[in-house]
């Protein structure tokens, strides 16, 4: 039995949907992200073009992709204060949630399987919600010096097609003195010009070791 795919414009009811389902917040989504990091720079994972990795322009990364955009307003740690942002993007394609269903053992089919998918209330495989959060991690991986998570809290309100670009962006809301920040945490689907995941988190940032 064949279904067609819903137009984009039904993502608003789709939304709908996914936030009458979404009830239950992650309790460990510390552990999530980084499973969700690892997932995106997993060696030998394609991302779902021919781009290569590439050295890091800063010192907080170890290695990058071509099509992986971010910004950030400061470079130094030592000049680290509120009001300061790093906005990570890129697209979450069907390499990446393959790649996390094995990483993370979340084969739910309605990741995997598209004829499962369309017979519920998105009609389509939709991006696990912990790989979609796990831009969290990389947004705070380029804040300077070596950032260390200690809490997230998420709120999840609309869903994430295959193959959408999605941004993440973290703001230093509170200094909360000992190297210790706090963070608005916000997930942006930019294929639906659409929030998808609000939250906060807490950080130490440390220096970076001496190599």
């Amino acid at each position: 039995m064949s279904h067609e795919k819903p137009a984009k414009h039904n993502f608003a009811a789709m939304t709908d949907a996914w936030t009458s389902m979404a009830q239950t917040l992650f309790e460990s989504a510390t552990a999530a992200n980084r499973a969700a990091m690892s997932a995106m720079l997993a060696p030998g994972v394609s991302n779902g073009s021919d781009t290569e990795t590439v050295a890091a322009s800063i010192p907080s990364i170890d290695h990058s992709h071509l099509d992986w955009q971010f910004d950030r307003t400061v470079d130094d740690p030592a000049h680290i204060s509120v009001g300061d942002t790093v906005t990570f993007e890129k697209v979450l394609s069907e390499d990446d949630v393959r790649a996390f269903a094995h990483v993370s053992g979340d084969t739910n089919r309605l990741h995997l399987d598209e004829e499962f998918a369309a017979g519920t209330r998105f009609g389509e495989r939709i991006v696990h919600g912990t790989l979609v959060s796990g831009l969290i991690s990389a947004a705070l991986a380029r804040l300077p010096g070596l950032t260390i998570y200690l809490s997230q809290d998420l709120e999840f309100s609309g869903p994430v097609g295959i193959g959408d670009r999605v941004s993440a962006r973290v703001e230093i809301v509170e200094d909360l003195g000992n190297r210790q920040y706090r963070l608005e945490t916000i997930i942006r689907n930019e294929s639906e010009d659409a929030t998808v995941i609000n939250g906060e988190a807490v950080v130490l940032i440390d220096d970076m070791p001496e190599e």
